[in-house]
């Protein structure tokens, strides 16, 4: 009989077992962040609008582990929730249904808003399993881009600085602007989910942010986000006005450089979103440069607000999560 629980310390041998196709370095710092956190036993403990760390859960069967989901609260007022990790052992999805279910009912029952989850597109019978049977409405994605080639250093200083939690509400606002109307409901950010606390060192995924700046103006015209889990891989989120003339390449040239100060051999992405009305323009301009889009994953939600208008939508285990491949930084 399976049995769905908190991941506990003693978990850990049987849980990289589970992940082993994972490199070991791989599984190793996931498992050491998500586990080995001192304040996560307390953790567990706070209401939903203070919980700033992710929490796992695993479904045993007997002595084995045979699933494991780690859910992660944002800093929104209207307490939204992301899936960032399910494994399960290879069609069982019956049992990733029940961990899912569990999870979802678990976190709306202490207040929750809406769970989303990013599901790679080479993976349709876990969406159809979001959609059939844990009431998820999948409503657009995301790509991810390896650059393999750097740009020039060709940034001016003065179109960036580092982001100030007064920046927050300007970037919300410019994010929101971004989305296309029908997807505000369900993807619209308030600016406490942009501001940074004094909780930050303890996340598993290290971000760095700096806000860009018109020349002219003076005006706040986007936000470079970059972020890492394990320091050899960086994904480049750009969030920038609609209106805005950014040159992407000014723009990824200043992110490597912040970058280089940290490390000097690495591998960086760059992240579009098909929900946001520069999306398709970022794609187009990532593949006349060159870029390799290295995942495609569909955007899937569980709220009580809708879509306004649905476009067309044309042992071994599965995996869902931000996992990065392997790269160096091109020469």
């Amino acid at each position: 009989m399976s049995k769905i629980r908190k991941l506990l310390f003693f978990d850990k041998k049987k849980t990289l077992e589970m992940i082993s196709f994972l490199n070991n370095d791989a599984g190793s710092a996931y498992i050491n962040g998500i586990m080995f956190n001192p304040l996560i036993l307390l953790h567990h403990l706070l209401p939903l609008r203070f919980k700033y760390l992710p929490e796992s859960y695993v479904l045993r069967e007997k002595s084995e582990i045979k699933g494991l989901i780690t859910l992660a609260p944002n800093k929104s007022r209207q307490k939204k929730v992301e899936i960032k990790k399910l494994f399960f052992e290879e069609n069982s999805y019956e049992e990733a249904a029940e961990l899912v279910q569990y999870a979802v009912s678990k976190y709306k029952a202490m207040g929750a808003s809406s769970v989303l989850v990013k599901v790679d597109d080479y993976l349709p019978e876990l969406i159809s399993m979001f959609v059939s049977k844990c009431g998820f409405s999948q409503i657009s994605y995301e790509r991810l881009w390896r650059i393999t080639k750097f740009p020039e250093p060709i940034y001016d200083k003065r179109e960036f600085r580092h982001f100030r939690n007064s920046d927050a509400q300007v970037l919300a606002n410019i994010y929101n602007d971004s989305l296309l109307p029908h997807f505000r409901p369900l993807l619209s950010i308030e600016a406490t989910e942009f501001r940074e606390d004094i909780f930050k060192g303890l996340s598993y995924i290290s971000e760095y942010k700096y806000t860009i700046i018109d020349k002219k103006t003076r005006n706040i015209t986007g936000c470079i986000i970059i972020q890492t889990s394990d320091n050899e891989n960086y994904i480049v989120d750009i969030i920038q006005n609609s209106w805005a003339n950014l040159d992407i390449n000014e723009i990824l040239s200043y992110a490597i450089a912040k970058i280089k100060r940290r490390n000097k051999k690495f591998g960086l992405f760059v992240r579009t979103k098909k929900y946001t009305n520069i999306g398709e323009v970022n794609d187009k301009i990532y593949m006349d440069n060159g870029f390799e889009c290295v995942q495609t994953q569909n955007v899937l939600t569980n709220s009580s607000a809708k879509v306004l208008k649905v476009e067309e939508k044309t042992g071994k285990y599965t995996a869902i999560g931000d996992f990065c491949p392997n790269s160096v930084m091109p020469t």
